[in-house]
């Protein structure tokens, strides 16, 4: 089997230290992550010790502060993780993902300080998240949540459902958007901090997928779930900004996952073409072959500089809500394309799981529907662009 050759060097744009933090992911991928692939895929699990030592490393709470027992990075080197990490796995990568850009990042803009104390200090330390803001009729139209909530006593009564919740299986904490009157639409939505172990919350089936199969995919049910009022994240009605604001930088993490499977992808092209003899000589002496090559790595690095853009506006306090979604946009539609040549390139090698490419090709197709659609970009793009 053919060997992989690195085709996701870091763009000279990297600082030293972030330099040396994507190359320390990167190693730590290649050591512990990718000898693990192949059997979390075919189980449709997330080794467990691998996850503990996702936390060893820091990586589950790569931007929470240091006082609360983070690594007090940036939310770059959280995006430059999830690339380096999709490179060996996209479902480990996904996984640092939600818990980094979405459930600690919510809870650093929203939280009160006693939510800080007591929720990121956990996640940092042993504590998945989870963000559960999907429902089965609340896709692309986010807020047509059907999942209730009141006020009750000193608390609040939650029920209804939410499907397709990512790291459900593992997560201790979620995020759990919900809505106090359907009739209000978004004004109406509200976030509760909802642990696992609280009675009438239970974890429902678990989704069998195309790719990302390690990652679970959960339905979660609540039945007269009790939640108390400490637990309220932002305020009544006011969900809705905390998930709009959430996903928004969430999607420039979807869109380095994609980044990272393609040039995984490539990098086992550029082996594979190095080695594979037809007519005599390896197929990368066939200028065809260069040039689909030369082709699949401009698409990476292009995506790749729009994902980096995007990650540098919101460090820097700038508007970076049309570059996310140009961002995760052009990163994923590339993804697709470039795994789906590297099987092609791969010949009928490709088609068959004795092959790593294939699982790059599965992987990469989830890009274009979680935290928004294509058409969902292209119209967040198009509102950016048209003049008022």
């Amino acid at each position: 089997m053919s060997q992989a050759i690195d085709a996701g060097r870091p763009l000279t744009v990297l600082t030293e230290e972030e330099r040396m933090f994507f190359d320390s992911v990167k190693e730590f991928a290649q050591a512990e992550v990718k000898p693990l692939v192949s059997k979390m895929d075919q189980e449709a699990h997330l080794d467990e010790g691998l996850l503990k030592k996702l936390f060893e490393m820091g990586l589950m709470g790569i931007d929470i502060p240091e006082e609360y027992g983070g690594a007090g990075g940036t939310f770059f080197m959280s995006i430059l993780a999830i690339e380096a990490l999709a490179q060996a796995d996209a479902a480990v990568s996904v996984v640092v993902d939600v818990q980094n850009t979405l459930v600690a990042n919510a809870i650093r803009r929203w939280g009160t300080d006693e939510q800080k104390k007591r929720f990121l200090a956990k996640m940092a330390a042993d504590t998945v998240g989870a963000y559960a803001l999907s429902e089965s009729g609340a896709g692309s139209d986010a807020f047509a949540l059907k999942c209730r909530v009141e006020e009750k006593g000193d608390g609040f009564l939650l029920n209804g459902q939410k499907l397709w919740i990512t790291n459900a299986g593992e997560a201790g904490l979620f995020i759990v958007f919900c809505t106090v009157n359907p009739d209000l639409g978004y004004k109406g939505i509200t976030a509760l901090l909802v642990e696992r172990g609280t009675p009438g919350f239970s974890i429902g089936k678990k989704e069998d997928k195309l790719g990302i199969r390690a990652s679970s995919t959960c339905e979660l049910i609540f039945e007269n779930c009790a939640v108390p009022k400490a637990n309220l994240l932002g305020a009544v009605g006011k969900g809705y900004k905390v998930a709009i604001e959430t996903l928004n930088e969430g999607r420039i993490g979807i869109g380095a996952q994609m980044v990272g499977i393609a040039e995984g992808a490539l990098g086992h092209a550029l082996g594979y073409t190095a080695e594979r003899k037809q007519f005599g000589k390896p197929l990368n002496a066939f200028q065809g072959v260069q040039f689909a090559l030369a082709g699949l790595h401009a698409e990476v690095e292009t995506a790749k500089l729009a994902v980096y853009n995007a990650a540098r506006l919101k460090d820097g306090g700038f508007p970076f809500l049309r570059e996310a979604a140009v961002a995760k946009l052009v990163a994923s539609l590339m993804a697709d394309r470039v795994t789906a040549e590297v099987v092609n390139l791969y010949g009928g090698n490709g088609f068959t799981k004795e092959y790593p490419v294939e699982k790059y090709f599965r992987d990469a197709k989830i890009g274009q529907i979680y935290e928004g659609t294509t058409f969902m970009q292209l119209a967040t793009i198009a509102k950016a662009i048209m003049p008022e």
